[in-house]
């Protein structure tokens, strides 16, 4: 890196992986494939060296000379100089090629550099885990910046659902569904918030399950108990009493074990083997 300007770097095929690759997993990075005997380069450089300057580290400027390192440029098909790429996460993202205005290369540069809110979303992400609530004061933060991003809403809720206030999630969730429409994970939370609901009035997987013990032809203290381990991430089980469910009855309590698969399906996502293995055993029940 340039002591003058810390934020642009000249890059070899030893340094590449480290200081483009790896760095793009949290800064955007971008190429500027150059030569010495490039007239529009000598102009197109000192542009974009200012502007590396300017955003602080918003994002990277690595610059290569394809006379010293013809391996890069061919691994990215350069064909004419200049060319410029953008990497995020590893990945090229844009390109342009050829001079433009600074003016023009802020244009371009907009879309990659993440605004306060993304930021701010990105840090309560890590945090989601280890420390909902402070999760949870940064997507506040956030949406003041970005009071209209939807994502925002759903992140919120999410980890308001995880500290367990279930009816403030579902206000942020009954809003959004004003909409006319839910987002595949604002419809995961909605599936989850109804399962813990549904769990809560029986007083936990304990109590739900000495209700079902002392009255086993009941098939809805069955369905609540089935909540009950769901909301508790016991999700096998509370399937496996669901289907029973559907196998031993044909009317509303199978109806009400079938709307309650579904849900936990939904919190499971298509991607879980549960959700797989018992999507074939529920149609086979009722089928």
């Amino acid at each position: 890196m340039s002591a003058a300007n810390p934020f642009v770097v000249d890059v070899s095929m030893a340094t590449f992986q480290n200081d483009v690759v790896q760095k793009s997993m949290e800064t955007p990075v971008v190429i500027d494939f150059w030569a010495p005997w490039c007239a529009p380069c000598k102009q197109l450089g000192p542009i974009l060296e200012k502007l590396a300057a300017e955003f602080g580290g918003k994002f990277v400027l690595a610059k290569v000379n394809t006379d010293d390192e013809p391996q890069i440029a061919q691994a990215f098909g350069i064909q004419s100089l200049p060319t410029v790429f953008a990497l995020v996460q590893g990945n090229p993202v844009d390109q342009f090629v050829g001079l433009m205005s600074e003016e023009q290369i802020r244009s371009w540069l907009a879309p990659l550099i993440p605004s306060p809110a993304q930021i701010l979303a990105r840090e309560a992400m890590e945090l989601v885990e280890s420390d909902p609530k402070a999760a949870e004061a940064k997507y506040r933060e956030a949406l003041s910046l970005a009071p209209t991003e939807d994502s925002l809403k759903i992140c919120l809720a999410n980890v308001i659902l995880k500290q367990g206030r279930l009816e403030e999630c579902g206000s942020i969730l009954e809003a959004l569904a004003a909409r006319g429409f839910l987002e595949p994970e604002a419809e995961r939370l909605k599936s989850e918030l109804e399962v813990r609901l549904a769990a809560a009035e029986s007083g936990g997987v304990e109590e739900a399950r000495k209700a079902a013990e002392a009255d086993p032809g009941n098939l809805k203290l069955k369905i609540q108990l089935a909540d009950a381990y769901a909301a508790a991430s016991q999700h096998r089980k509370a399937l496996e009493i669901c289907l029973d469910v559907v196998k031993q009855d044909f009317g509303e309590a199978r109806a009400e074990a079938k709307s309650t698969m579904v849900k936990i399906f939904d919190m499971l996502g298509p991607a879980s083997e549960l959700t797989g293995e018992f999507r074939r055993q529920l149609a086979t029940a009722l089928y």
